[in-house]
């Protein structure tokens, strides 16, 4: 089996929270007393352009909620969007053993929005462990699409068969096996460790 060099890691359901997820939005729904449908409905509308860095967090909160007066402002919205971010402390350790291993090239491949992206790369300290972050919000790509891994590739420039790309969603890894990528999916820290030791990556 060749040698491992490269990781790819998704960051949201693996290193930290989904920053922005059904479960996030029904409580935000239930906190600022909002239509639930009509909420969602606008959400589906508008997150994919939202995710592809096409358009800007002030702009979504436009479509789906300040499209009308309401009893509360857009940083207090934003504020609680952004707390439903937390950290994943034992497959945050992992990752950062292996960043200070020295052995790999690590970057992230996550479907994220611009904002959500940056204030979770800031809030956590992300680029003490990331060296390259391959988003959504970057690329205009987003998983489970071919385009967005195949950026990832071409950009680091490495074989696919000497990588490997680790996500909590079984989708979004059918497309890097494809490409010849060793993909983990991601369950709980003990089991990521077990994964990675058969691929001869020891944490």
């Amino acid at each position: 089996m060749p040698e491992i060099t490269t990781m790819f890691f998704d960051i949201g359901g693996v290193i930290l929270t989904n920053g922005w997820d059904r479960d996030g939005r029904r409580e935000a729904a239930q906190a600022f007393g909002l239509d639930w449908e009509d909420f969602q409905d606008r959400h589906d509308l508008s997150f994919p352009a939202f995710d592809a860095g096409q358009i800007t967090l002030n702009q979504y909160l436009d479509r789906t909620l300040f499209y009308r007066p309401r009893s509360f402002t857009r940083e207090e919205f934003t504020a609680f969007m952004f707390a439903q971010s937390k950290e994943y402390p034992e497959t945050r350790a992992i990752l950062s053993a292996l960043a200070r291993s020295g052995k790999y090239l690590i970057g992230a491949i996550n479907n994220e929005p611009l904002e959500l992206n940056q204030y979770r790369i800031e809030a956590f300290q992300l680029r003490r462990d990331f060296q390259a972050f391959f988003s959504s919000c970057y690329l205009n790509a987003r998983k489970p699409e071919e385009a967005i891994y195949r950026i990832a590739l071409e950009v680091t420039q490495r074989p696919p068969e000497s990588c490997v790309f680790i996500d909590d969603r079984a989708l979004n890894l059918e497309n890097p096996r494809r490409l010849g990528m060793n993909v983990v999916h991601h369950q709980n820290a003990p089991q990521l460790r077990k994964d990675l030791q058969l691929l001869g990556i020891a944490v």
